[in-house]
């Protein structure tokens, strides 16, 4: 039997994310004692806080914890949740207390951990992901690099599994790394058969097809605001870092420097990634063909849009324009800058 401790932190957590995995791992266990594979629950599952009861979005859910963490001796896995954006600083402080009993049980009863969605700002906490992968939501990306540059955080990824430490992307991405831990502890038969009774996708490995670029401006760099500005005012022209660095009478390393040090991009990712979101938008709006979208926005060789494309956006640009554009688009989304 496998023990799982699902926590509850205080304050704004996504409600989901904590019943959605307790769901999945409950049908398991059903799984499991029908198909005359297990006589017992294979999963004993706890939700596991700092007090007993929780008030959630203003006092309008409430959730129980079954044990709090000084009763829990020894767990064998530990889920937790995603936080809400909103307050997440304040959040943090006042879960803190989780940090070093999620460590005990990891470096003293080698507890495997996974994070879902914004949890992953509190197992960075802990630093069991320094030196390695981590993904979140795509929208808190900028964020977390900024207070934890040591970790190697993943922009595409779904999930991601090194050394018994796992994380998922945004929202509701946590289905697909439930799907990757029930496989894993419980075989694929297992795994197809909790994704058609929950109908998750299998295998999802990309999140970049749902990502909005937004260029990244809460920084106080002046000169570098006015960059991003201009490559944003300037879609279809070819800017060079030279180009750019002359203009704000810049040294090009200097440039560079200053660039990524205030967007957490290169100028050539943030030229790159400007141009692919304009065509996204394009692409998910107009009538407008993939070679007349690559033209808008700056591309003549059709390989190369469709690399860079693909490398931003999780699909090709055909693919995508599939995907999002069925003729029948009548919302406005807003810019992403």
């Amino acid at each position: 039997m496998k023990h799982v401790s699902i926590l509850v932190p205080k304050g704004n957590t996504i409600l989901s994310s904590v019943v959605g995995p307790f769901k999945i791992l409950m049908a398991v266990n059903q799984f499991l004692k029908q198909t005359g594979a297990r006589a017992e629950n294979f999963f004993d599952i706890h939700l596991v806080g700092l007090d007993r009861d929780y008030s959630l979005y203003d006092g309008l859910f409430s959730i129980h914890s079954d044990c709090i963490i000084t009763e829990i001796d020894k767990t064998d896995l530990i889920l937790i949740p995603a936080l809400r954006p909103d307050k997440l600083i304040e959040d943090l402080d006042q879960n803190k207390e989780f940090v070093p009993w999620i460590l005990n049980q990891r470096n003293v009863h080698n507890a495997e951990v996974a994070s879902m969605c914004m949890g992953a700002f509190v197992l960075a906490q802990t630093g069991l992901v320094d030196g390695k992968q981590c993904a979140t939501h795509w929208a808190a990306m900028e964020m977390f690099k900024k207070m934890f540059p040591q970790v190697d955080l993943v922009s595409n990824r779904i999930v991601t599994d090194e050394d018994g430490i796992y994380s998922s992307g945004g929202a509701f991405s946590f289905l697909n790394l439930m799907l990757h831990l029930v496989e894993k502890y419980c075989g694929r038969a297992v795994a197809i058969y909790i994704s058609k009774f929950f109908e998750i996708d299998m295998d999802r490995v990309d999140q970049n097809q749902f990502a909005i670029f937004q260029g990244q401006k809460d920084h106080d760099d002046v000169a570098i605001k006015e960059a991003q500005k201009y490559i944003e005012s300037n879609v279809k022209d070819k800017i060079s870092v030279e180009q750019l660095a002359k203009k704000y009478a810049i040294s090009s390393r200097n440039f560079v420097r200053r660039f990524k040090k205030a967007t957490q991009n290169t100028p050539l990712e943030y030229i790159q990634r400007v141009k692919i979101e304009a065509a996204k938008r394009s692409l998910e709006s107009t009538e407008q063909n993939v070679n007349e979208v690559m033209y808008q926005v700056g591309y003549a060789d059709q390989k190369a849009f469709r690399t860079v494309f693909k490398k931003y956006a999780g699909l090709s640009p055909v693919a995508y324009k599939t995907k999002y554009n069925r003729g029948r688009v009548n919302f406005e989304r807003p810019t992403a800058w």
